[in-house]
Parts: structure tokens; C-alpha cells; sequence
């Protein structure tokens, strides 16, 4: 009998390999050591584990495979706990800097000295729910006021989890992408500042900032690893997470970096229709992915100038994968960890999976037994009632207004 993975429909398309320096441009070995520098003083840090699958690597015949887990992330459950604080805090100290006319540190607005300041800068953004949880986390802790406007496909237990560190939470009746239009809009209108994970014209910085942070993940990452792996998998919405893994592991490993393998769903695949148009590409949603934090039909600008060099391949795969991909982590083979996974973090896994399934796919991506391949397990379980809802389904389907 077949499996899931061996029959699943998995889109691929080649990277455009465009030349250029955006790896080292966009995001530059500076700032992935300031981010570093920062974000590692923070009260509560350490570093989140990385796994290796030995027992599913050798099932499915795969060299090896490191997991990154990224669900112990400062309590959040994701690693976007390490982008839009980060992001916010030197928004933060830029803004007071220059209304005080005081050079203050981002030591300064994390200790509280300029609190008065800080209390009238209202910071907003959009989400599919852990990038907001991670604002309105810092907001918290800096003391701004915070606003995020999420979409109608949002859980309300992720909205829940922003309100809890004091954000005012605004659902939208559209779409992801509906969401980041209207948070611009009322953020242009009422004077407040966007702290976003995806760019565009005449927006660069928050969402630089963002990615900048991602470094730290990637860091832990070569730190455990006296080679570089021979492919990284890493899933994405509007690309900031693949594009700061592929240029923190290229600035680390050039020229001899790992095959970059960008994962999307195939309801939600803008990076993969930019790969086949060579140039920024959108894709409508018209029926949501249970991988709720990847489901973004705009692609950041920034993003796609490092993926349009630095990426091999971009794969999109279906939503009957992530069920069985997560009682693969929770339920182990014989000598592999357990781990608690969300549906937008295995997406990467699932397509490595699948991959080794089908031959003409593992040739096509060059996967093989000799292939020691890095996954960047994203999030964990964010949202208790989703995990559930999908483990008890079969067809990997599940509610995610739940």
C-alpha cells in the first residue's frame, strides 16, 4: 500500500540563480552580529535544541537529519519571538532618539529610561499569529502600545495569546495580505509605526531587522555542526525566514553553503510562482492552508532578492502532509526524540519526507543516502486546539478559526 507521501503532488521549480550580491547586501554579516549581540543579553535566552532524526533519516534513506526545534523560543513557541521584538526595539530607540535629540541604546528602552517616550509610540502589524505574538511580547516589555490586525483564517487562541501580553487585537474579514494593506493604512492615518516581517517600496528596515534576527537561529545552528549540511529545507509565507537562513548559512559556509530548498503550501505558493516568472510574483488565496502561519499570497521584496541568488528550488506541497508529519515528530521511530510540533512548522520535513518518496523528486532535488539535511522545525504547538483538531483527522484537515 502507497503512502500519503509517496503519491502526495508536490510542485517544484528551479531557483533562478540570478547573480548578484544580495546575500551579503541585503542582510550583512553586521547585522546578523548586532541582532546576535542584542538579542542574546535578553533575559531568558538559550539556545532552542537541534535534533538529529537518525532513525527517520535512515527510514526514509536519507543520510541525516538536523531539526532545529524552535518551540522553547523564549516561551513563545516559534522563532519569530526572535524577529518582530527585535524589530521593535530599534524602531523604538531610532524614534526617542530622535525626539529627545539623545543618542539613546537599545539598553536604554529595554531598561525603562526613556518609558515616558516609548508609552506615546503605538507600534501595529499583521499576522498570522506568531509574528504578532512576538510585537506585542515586546511591546510589552519596552512598554508600547501595541496593535495587530489579523485575518479571518486567524484561530482565536493565537488572538488570545496576543491580547494576553496586552495587545489590542482587530480582526479583518480578508485575507493575510488584506491584513498587511490595512495595518499600513491605519498606521499612515493615525501616525502609528508598522513593525512588519515583509517589505515593499519605500519599506525596508523593520522587516530587515526582522530577518536580521532569524540570524541567531542560524548561528546556534553552525555552531553544532562542524560541516555544512548538504541541503536545508526551510519552509516560508512572505520568505523572511528562507532568506535569513540562506544568507546566515551562506556568510558561514561559502562557498561550500547547502543546497537551499524553499517549502510553501501549494495554497499559498508566491515564492515558487516568483521562482517560475523570474521576478516578484503574487498568488490569490482562495482557500486557506491549515499552515496558517505560511499563508501569504505577497512576497517581501527583500526576501525575494536573496532567494532569487541564493535558492536552488522551491516546492510547494499539499495539506494532507502536515497530520502525518506531526505524529511522525510525536510518536518517534526507535531512538528519536519526541517532538511537539505546530502544522507551520513541519512543513519543510513533510517535503523531505515526500521527497525521498518519489524518486524522480529526490533525483530531481539530489537527495539521496549520502545527503545530510538541516530542517528548521519553525514553531511548536502554538495553538493546543488546531494540534488536536488535526491529530484526531485523518485527511490532515482542520478549523483554523477554531
Amino acid at each position: 500500500m502507497m503512502s500519503v507521501y509517496e503519491t502526495a503532488p508536490i510542485q517544484h521549480a528551479p531557483g533562478p540563480r540570478q547573480a548578484g550580491d544580495a546575500v551579503t547586501r541585503v542582510l550583512s554579516p553586521r547585522d546578523f552580529d548586532r541582532a546576535a549581540d542584542e538579542i542574546r543579553s535578553w533575559p531568558g535566552y538559550a539556545p532552542t535544541p537541534l535534533y538529529e532524526l537518525a532513525g527517520l533519516a535512515a527510514g526514509i534513506g536519507i543520510g541525516a537529519i538536523h531539526y532545529k526545534h524552535e518551540g522553547p523560543r523564549f516561551g513563545l513557541g516559534s522563532f519569530k519571538a526572535l524577529g518582530a521584538a527585535y524589530a521593535a526595539l530599534r524602531l523604538l530607540r531610532d524614534k526617542v532618539s530622535r525626539a529627545t535629540g539623545i543618542q539613546a541604546s537599545l539598553g536604554d528602552i529595554s531598561a525603562g529610561r526613556y518609558r515616558d517616550e516609548v508609552a506615546g509610540i503605538t507600534l501595529v502589524s499583521a499576522t498570522d499569529g506568531n509574528h504578532g505574538r512576538s510585537l506585542a511580547w515586546g511591546c510589552q516589555r519596552f512598554g508600547a502600545p501595541c496593535r495587530i490586525y489579523i485575518h479571518a483564517g486567524v484561530s482565536e487562541g493565537r488572538a488570545a495569546a496576543m491580547r494576553a501580553y496586552g495587545a489590542e487585537v482587530v480582526r479583518i474579514a480578508g485575507d493575510y495580505d488584506a491584513s498587511v494593506e490595512m495595518a499600513r493604512r491605519e498606521a499612515g492615518a493615525m501616525g502609528w509605526s508598522v513593525i512588519s516581517d515583509t517589505s515593499w517600496p519605500g519599506y525596508t528596515e523593520p522587516p530587515r531587522d526582522v530577518m536580521a534576527g532569524y540570524g541567531v537561529m542560524l548561528r546556534e545552528v553552525t555552531q553544532c555542526l562542524d560541516r555544512a549540511p548538504s541541503h536545508v529545507l526551510v519552509q516560508c509565507g512572505v520568505g523572511g525566514l528562507a532568506a535569513a537562513t540562506a544568507a546566515a548559512l551562506h556568510q558561514h559556509w561559502a562557498p561550500n553553503g547547502p543546497r537551499v530548498v524553499v517549502v510553501e503550501p501549494d495554497r499559498a505558493a508566491c515564492l515558487l510562482a516568483s521562482a517560475r516568472a523570474g521576478r516578484l510574483a503574487t498568488t490569490p488565496i482562495e482557500t486557506e492552508t491549515v499552515m496558517a502561519g505560511l499563508s501569504c499570497g505577497v512576497p517581501s521584496g527583500l526576501a525575494w532578492e536573496i532567494l532569487a541568488q541564493a535558492a536552488s528550488d522551491f516546492v510547494a506541497i499539499p495539506d494532507l502532509l502536515v497530520a502525518p508529519t506531526l505524529r511522525r515528530l510525536a510518536n518517534p521511530v526507535s531512538g528519536d526524540p519526541r517532538v511537539e510540533a505546530g502544522e507551520s512548522g513541519v512543513a519543510g520535513l513533510a517535503a523531505l519526507i515526500a521527497a525521498a518518496s518519489q524518486p524522480e523528486l529526490a533525483r530531481t532535488l539530489g537527495l539521496n543516502r549520502a545527503s545530510r539535511v538541516l530542517v528548521i522545525g519553525s514553531e511548536g504547538v502554538t495553538d493546543p486546539a488546531i494540534l488536536a483538531e488535526l491529530l484526531r483527522n485523518g485527511d490532515g484537515q482542520a478549523d483554523a478559526s477554531a
